[in-house]
């Protein structure tokens, strides 16, 4: 059987016909294997059309459990009966299967309706609609308006706005409707052949990036990609120019002062450190704390005055150096559906009330801290007083150290291991901010639905710990550098 498209299909060959022929003929492939955080926004992603379709009265939805002959027979039935609004609406024209999520019957013809969980109108949405659009007028139906009813930042739980709300696209999708029957013959033409090969370019990364990246882009250990904050379309050029390493770069290329310290470490081999180093440590003196949080962010908010993806702290793990040079640590970790912040602001009060800085490696955690401190009024003081204690590694290690296995980043975990060669999160059953953020949204909304409660605290816990005990390590070897 030849591969079919659909809206989501149809997106991919917009970005990329390989793209598009490996989930068509690999859909096995391991880059499309769905983890945790992608079922996660999948689920999420469920929970926002079943609340978007409530906004409309005597709708039909079609089970997506049948067959797609079935769906397609049904969305008929539906509109025969004269349904005012049809969800999960199927049709199947020109090789194209389209679902859509709100087909409202109107006086002079049809509005398309497509559901995203998003805060806002991306650019991939037009062609996702435009898509649709083709396909149900295809089916003879006169869709006269298109729109992308997506979440409203302004939204705060429980009722303070509306969790929606609706862009009129209809010029968008219409500038691109034209060009819809001459792709979607030059995509399902490419279906049929053999792998396409196409050149590396912006498409691996200007709609979404590509989860086949490791197969088409170079591995070389400091290939020009890996150039620090470099703009990616300057980076691309170099590639066509033929420079492939940062090793390549021409002499008189311009680059920031990171990125020359960059350079100078890959051609040298060697770890660099600035003369500036002892006095970029000068803040972290006394007695240290080291505070790292972990966050949850839901489409649709559950907690008072929260909006829609906006993180909330829910865990924290918190090292502080006592004076005979040992550390103790302290650990919060929210357990259940029920607000957390206060009982978290308050356990994080008492825990660094005797630190007289405390380390942060981004600016992260300082946001949180402003944060509840606009939720929670009556601890507002004290939390603003925590923050002005304050001090960020992150930029020391920015400004004054670089080391080749960096590769670009100063993330704690690119940096960690070349610093600290003896500690890493390879030992950890959780190793990525992500993960972490799904896996504790599990245990509190959904603990049910996990199969060793226990263990996912205990990962968790052990995940945010190492990145403290990380800030600790990465201090003292910063401090050997700097004698």
């Amino acid at each position: 059987m030849a591969p079919r498209l659909t809206k989501t299909r149809f997106v991919s060959g917009w970005q990329c016909h390989k793209l598009l022929w490996l989930q068509a003929h690999e859909p096995d492939a391991p880059e499309l294997k769905v983890g945790v955080v992608l079922e996660d926004r999948f689920d999420q992603g469920r929970q926002v059309g079943e609340l978007a379709r409530g906004r409309f009265r005597g709708g039909v939805l079609i089970d997506s459990r049948q067959d797609d002959g079935r769906r397609v027979a049904e969305t008929r039935r539906a509109l025969d009966a004269g349904a005012p609004a049809v969800f999960e609406a199927a049709f199947s024209e020109g090789g194209v299967f389209a679902a859509i999520d709100v087909l409202l019957r109107e006086a002079d013809g049809f509005r398309l309706i497509e559901v995203k969980s998003s805060t806002s109108v991306k650019d991939e949405h037009i062609p996702d609609v435009a898509i649709q659009t083709w396909v149900v007028r295809k089916a003879g139906l006169d869709v006269r308006r298109m729109e992308v009813m997506h979440l409203d930042t302004n939204f705060r739980h429980p009722d303070h706005g509306d969790l929606f709300t609706r862009a009129d696209v209809t010029d968008a999708v219409e500038a691109i409707v034209p060009e819809i029957p001459g792709l979607a013959s030059a995509q399902l033409a490419m279906l049929e052949g053999a792998q396409p090969d196409i050149a590396i370019g912006k498409q691996c990364w200007d709609v979404r990036e590509c989860a086949f990246w490791d197969r088409c882009w170079p591995r070389d250990e400091h290939h020009i990609w890996t150039l620090y904050r470099g703009y990616k379309d300057a980076k691309l050029g170099l590639m066509r120019q033929g420079v492939r390493t940062i090793q390549d770069l021409p002499e008189g290329h311009k680059l920031n002062v990171i990125q020359r310290r960059q350079r100078r470490a890959v051609e040298s081999g060697q770890l660099i450190v600035e003369p500036g180093l002892g006095q970029a440590l000068e803040p972290f003196g006394g007695r240290l704390g080291f505070l790292d949080f972990e966050t949850v962010g839901r489409a649709v908010p559950v907690w008072d005055d929260v909006g829609p993806w906006r993180q909330v702290v829910v865990q924290f793990s918190y090292h502080e150096q006592q004076a005979d040079g040992t550390y103790t640590h302290r650990a919060y970790l929210a357990e259940g559906p029920g607000d957390p912040r206060e009982e978290l602001a308050l356990a994080m009060l008492a825990a660094t009330e005797q630190a007289e800085r405390i380390v942060m490696y981004s600016s992260f955690e300082r946001t949180r801290i402003k944060e509840l401190a606009g939720w929670l009024p009556h601890l507002a003081p004290r939390l603003e007083a925590l923050g002005a204690r304050l001090v960020d590694l992150l930029p020391v290690i920015q400004n004054q150290v670089y080391h080749p296995a960096f590769h670009g980043s100063f993330s704690i975990k690119k940096v960690l291991n070349p610093l600290v060669p003896d500690l890493t999160y390879h030992d950890l059953a959780i190793v990525d901010g992500l993960v972490a953020s799904v896996e504790i949204a599990r245990l509190l909304f959904v603990a049910h639905k996990v199969k060793d409660r226990d263990r996912t605290r205990r990962d968790l816990l052990a995940y945010c710990e190492r990145d403290t005990w990380a800030m600790v390590r990465l201090l003292e070897r910063l401090r050997e550098l700097a004698r």
